[in-house]
């Protein structure tokens, strides 16, 4: 290239291109490149005016500083070396690579032949295929975050897309975008719902798949990342990174948390076969986990082709360097990590100690950011629930299962189903932990929704264009009579109290709720339990009700926002500790469907399907009583008739939306209709003295089994 421009060595931190009044320096790591060559764009991003090598220091940083180049220039790297990939070599330069710590994109992607790994293709130049580095200067967030503690969050995972795509009282240029998600309609929504914390689907930049395109399906959840540091652009309304910093800016003054979930277990770039598009061509042994007996192929614990090689201390940085950049140029509250197992496993297994746990808890600008693992992975050692260490919360999906199975009426779930109830103490109390580890949950991006739960008993992924072959074949669903939609009545009425019979359950279990989007008005994706592919009204939220309604005014939202409210009227779930006997304030009591207190043969018995919850808080002389009929009968519970309570206020059942506020007489006896769930309140009186409280608590004590 002809172009001139005045270079010098620049300098080797930070790493990736940093304008300053003069120019702008360029740093990258290969340690095993020969040569690397920075490629200078025009505005157009079509051509190339200028290729400049860089220069190298001992560590393998290859840097360079251009004076006159400034914000805006578009960019990207050719790197030189060896081509063996049966030694894990993949060395170049007809392959313009991205920069690793681009900090914006310009540009799209291309499945064009210049990807394919043939010998006849690796020829080809991929520029013209490939989205160019943007040279930017973004400013650190400067708003105020709401820090809401965990006893207090109450979590809505949604895709920034598919939660307002088809959401009417938002502009129609702002549906799908993250300004979307700001707007103050749908902030509303979240707030009245009870909601503190939204956790988006994967927002770094990301492609789909080569598979994708070919079917006429393209990638929606964006579990491909393409760049760690920038914004996926496709739900930027002006196509600026700032939006997605304006879009936290206003969900904090309105006093909700920005989660997002972060991918660093993989990349874009897939197996052996997959495109060279910027780790792979910059130093595929350094960045990636190879198989040690054949350096051609890559370890795959993720399913998706290769493994992010995290103990690698240039693999590591850039995962720490991507965490602070999007706490302090974009706000964020907090990571859910996919596959999270990954990032604490070596080449001899899983480690909780692990190079990347420590660095993450020592880190100033991290500290007290919202954690949250996937605790699994493929690997053989993949599943960690319960073995992480404070700060770290979980996703539960022991929970979800066990609820799920519950209500389905299996048989012998009562002692599991206390147990996740009550807070998973098996799993988290052992080693220290809080209450809140558990991330609870009844359904999530990942399989049924909420509707199709109690819709469908089997998947039906026809529309994925995979012969139904994937997604998960145990859902723990059940129809109630018929597969898929319905005008049978009655089943529709089973159909909604089993919905909320599991929404009772998530939001009054001990632990962090989260809500999957769409569950408040009963969002189907017609039994698709793999959607990853659907960016199309299978998978976008249908708020319309009818044309008359408000999306508020359905029966799920009002549910939920009800039975949040209540679950922040009761002390209990603001504690951080496990409830147990001896707890001075709270009194726990498990009963069964009589009333009475729950034995060994209760526990053990394989058809009990009905249990009651009784807590009593000595403190706010508040009890509340939960309820739960699992079982195809009704029963007649018998209230606790202790002097101590007045009467007993039916605060939210899930047979019907009628009787609120009922007060029912101490002992009185209480039809608990078949499949559902009630919650009653009480106020207690104090016992006279430190004896009576003593004996109280004798009287509704109980020796637990396992719970």
């Amino acid at each position: 290239m002809s172009a001139r421009f005045a270079i010098r060595p620049g300098s080797t931190s930070p790493l990736g291109s940093t304008p300053s009044e003069n120019g702008t320096n360029f740093a990258i790591f290969s340690e095993r490149a020969s040569k690397v060559e920075l490629c200078l764009f025009d505005q157009s991003g079509h051509n190339e005016i200028a290729r400049i090598p860089l220069y190298r220091d001992e560590q393998g940083i290859w840097h360079i500083f251009i004076r006159g180049v400034g914000q805006g220039q578009l960019y990207g790297y050719r790197v030189y070396g060896n081509y063996n990939p049966k030694k894990g070599e993949y060395f170049n330069p007809n392959k313009l690579l991205l920069d690793p710590y681009a900090k914006s994109l310009f540009g799209e992607f291309n499945w064009g032949n210049s990807h394919k790994s043939d010998d006849a293709f690796r020829q080809l130049d991929s520029a013209s295929d490939m989205p160019k580095c943007k040279v930017v200067s973004l400013p650190h967030y400067e708003g105020i975050k709401p820090n809401i503690p965990w006893h207090k969050t109450v979590i809505y995972e949604c895709h920034v897309k598919g939660a307002t795509q088809l959401y009417r009282s938002i502009p129609e240029e702002l549906r799908g975008t993250y300004l979307g998600l700001a707007h103050p309609n749908f902030i509303w929504h979240l707030k009245s719902l009870g909601v503190t914390a939204i956790e988006l689907l994967p927002v770094h930049s990301f492609i789909s798949e080569a598979f994708l395109p070919e079917r006429e399906l393209s990638n929606y959840w964006g579990y491909n990342t393409l760049n760690f540091f920038t914004p996926h652009l496709a739900y930027t309304h002006t196509k600026q990174e700032q939006e997605f910093q304006q879009m936290v800016s206003v969900l904090h003054e309105a006093g909700i948390e920005v989660i997002i979930d972060v991918v660093f277990n993989h990349t874009a770039e897939g197996n052996e076969q997959g495109p060279t598009l910027s780790l792979r061509g910059i130093d595929n042994q350094a960045y990636y986990r190879l198989q040690q007996d054949n350096f051609a192929y890559y370890v795959n614990d993720t399913g998706c082709g290769n493994t992010l090689n995290i103990s690698h201390p240039k693999s590591l940085q850039l995962v720490m360097d991507s965490l602070r950049h999007w706490v302090q140029v974009y706000g964020v509250d907090g990571f859910r990590f996919d596959l999270a197992s990954i990032l604490g496993r070596d080449q001899d297994g899983f480690k909780k100690h692990h190079t990347f746990f420590q660095t993450l808890a020592q880190d100033p600008i991290l500290k007290g950011i919202k954690l949250i693992a996937e605790p699994w992975d493929l690997a053989i050692d993949g599943y960690q629930l319960g073995n992480y260490v404070a700060p770290w919360r979980e996703w539960n999906d022991q929970y979800r299962d066990t609820v799920r199975s519950f209500w389905r009426g299996d048989m012998s779930m009562l002692p599991g189903f206390a147990r996740f109830f009550h807070g998973s103490s098996h799993l988290f109390e052992k080693k220290g932990r809080s209450v809140t580890s558990s991330i609870n949950f009844i359904t999530a991006h990942d399989g049924f929704t909420l509707a199709d739960l109690v819709s469908y008993n089997n998947k039906h992924n026809l529309a994925n264009k995979e012969d139904n072959r994937d997604g998960h074949d145990h859902n723990r669903s059940y129809n109630w009579g018929a597969e898929g939609v319905t005008d049978d009545s009655d089943i529709a009425a089973l159909r909604m109290r089993a919905q909320k019979n599991f929404l009772l359950t998530l939001c009054l279990s001990s632990g962090v709720p989260m809500l999957s989007a769409g569950s408040e008005v009963s969002h189907s994706q017609g039994g698709n339990n793999n959607a990853y592919c659907q960016d199309n009204e299978i998978s976008w939220i249908n708020w319309q009700i009818d044309k008359n309604t408000d999306i508020q005014q359905h029966a799920l939202y009002q549910f939920i926002s009800r039975a949040l409210k209540l679950r922040s009227e009761f002390s209990l779930y603001r504690q951080n500790h496990f409830i147990h006997d001896d707890d001075p304030r709270f009194s726990v009591t498990w009963l069964n469907e009589h009333g009475a207190l729950m034995q060994d043969s209760d526990w053990h018995n394989a058809e009990g399907h009905c249990l009651g919850y009784l807590m009593e808080d000595i403190q706010d002389d508040k009890a509340l009583l939960l309820l739960f009929n699992a079982s195809s009968k009704n029963v007649m519970f018998q209230l606790p008739s202790q002097e101590a309570h007045h009467c007993w206020r039916i605060r939210l059942y899930t047979f019907s939306n009628e009787r609120d506020d009922e007060c029912l007489a101490p002992g009185q006896t209480l039809l608990l209709n078949s499949h559902s769930a009630w919650v009653l309140s009480s106020h207690i009186k104090m016992p006279a003295s430190k004896q009576e409280s003593e004996d109280a608590s004798q009287t509704f004590n109980l020796t637990k089994q396992g719970v």
